[in-house]
């Protein structure tokens, strides 16, 4: 399918093509872990689950469709995504890595490879000129959020991948939060794309998956190689339900792009809130940039209220109604979150209020319900 701009259309055909045997429309759920040959080696193209499925092949041929990439590789979950861009180094590389993202992939980086003679540098990527500085010979990746898990921080791509580009190094974007209808790394010089796709792309709360998108043919052999041999892949049933969720993308995208704005305005304007962070606001810190690079703005933000104690966090945090207090992001129902306690604990509790992640701070995934009921809920919620 071409259809680049053509969003819509794009996310509903992007790796769908009729079942051969049957004419099903939908791709059918493969469930086998092998396949038989007619003679040692003689195959359609099919050996083992773990290195072929063709209800895998299917979503990752989608999932490279809506990157406007060339390539799409399926994982268990985003972490085993993220863990595969990392099995791209070796003892003694160096990483840059945005100083406020996402706590798993923080741990993974902290907890996991660190002990593998990784170094990382942490810095605030919101300004291309740290990333910059950070290089050094021995800078293999570059770790770019945006916007950011949960203060919704920005970071020019265009800027950074270039840097990447001039030191040869791979340019990793998370667009867990954006989605591929906001927004699209690789048009902007990323080297790789990567999602949580439990979030938007599958958008139901019920799957766990992750995805890499790229153009490279020689990396993308590679990331294949380590996805074959580590294992991590997703079962045809999980790739199943992310194909259905990919399919209706552009119009939750809308409804969440519309009501995150309608409750940031809301928020804002109520008196017991201090601090919205969405980055739709004229005055965010680089609103212009993100004006620049997505096509909205989302359903993502968090705030603060004026009384920034745990008590008063904990007691709406306690008294939705609407909004479930749950992990996760990017379904079609609203959910409150509190990262401190939950997506960011991994992160020390020093280096997290340095970032601006205080124990106060209220994450919100708007979902599409009626955009009356969210703003009902948070408005009994605060008091």
């Amino acid at each position: 399918m071409s259809h680049k701009n053509n969003l819509g259309t794009k996310f509903i055909h992007a790796g769908a093509q009729p079942d051969p045997s049957t004419g099903a429309i939908m791709t059918p759920i493969y469930q086998t872990s092998t396949y038989v040959q007619t003679a040692p080696g003689v195959h359609k193209g099919y050996e083992y689950a773990r290195s072929q499925n063709p209800t895998r092949f299917a979503l990752e041929e989608a999932f490279a469709v809506i990157e406007n990439g060339k390539f799409g590789l399926a994982f268990s979950s985003g972490v085993a995504a993220t863990d595969a861009v990392m099995r791209l180094l070796v003892p003694g590389d160096e990483v840059i890595a945005a100083h406020d993202m996402y706590g798993g992939t923080y741990r993974l980086f902290s907890k996991v490879y660190e002990k593998m003679n990784i170094k990382f540098h942490y810095v605030d990527t919101s300004n291309a000129e740290n990333v910059a500085a950070a290089i050094t010979p021995k800078t293999k990746l570059i770790w770019v959020e945006t916007p950011t898990n949960p203060l919704m921080n920005i970071t020019d791509i265009a800027a950074v991948a270039a840097i990447g580009k001039q030191h040869n190094c791979i340019v990793c974007v998370d667009n867990t939060f954006a989605s591929p209808y906001l927004q699209n790394p690789l048009d902007d010089g990323a080297t790789i794309v990567m999602h949580s796709a439990t979030k938007y792309l599958g958008g139901h709360s019920d799957v766990i998956q992750g995805c890499l998108m790229l153009n490279d043919q020689e990396l993308r052999d590679q990331l294949y190689f380590i996805q074959k041999s580590t294992g991590a892949v997703p079962g045809p049933q999980d790739c199943f339900l992310v194909l259905r969720g990919i399919k209706t993308l552009h119009v939750r995208m809308q409804r969440h792009c519309e009501n995150g704005e309608k409750v940031a305005a809301f928020l804002r304007a109520h008196p017991k809130v201090a601090k919205v962070y969405w980055c739709g606001f004229e005055d965010h810190p680089n609103h212009t940039i993100a004006k620049k690079q997505m096509r909205g703005f989302g359903g993502m933000m968090s705030f603060t209220l004026k009384d920034d104690s745990i008590d008063a966090a904990t007691k709406v945090l306690s008294s939705t109604k609407i909004f479930s207090l749950a992990e996760s992001l990017g379904g079609v129902e609203s959910l409150i979150n509190h990262p401190a306690s939950m997506t960011h604990a991994s992160i020390p509790r020093e280096q997290r209020i340095a970032n601006g992640l205080t124990d106060g701070l209220i994450r919100l995934s708007v979902g599409i319900e009626d955009v009356d009921d969210i703003i009902d809920d948070l408005a009994q919620a605060i008091g």
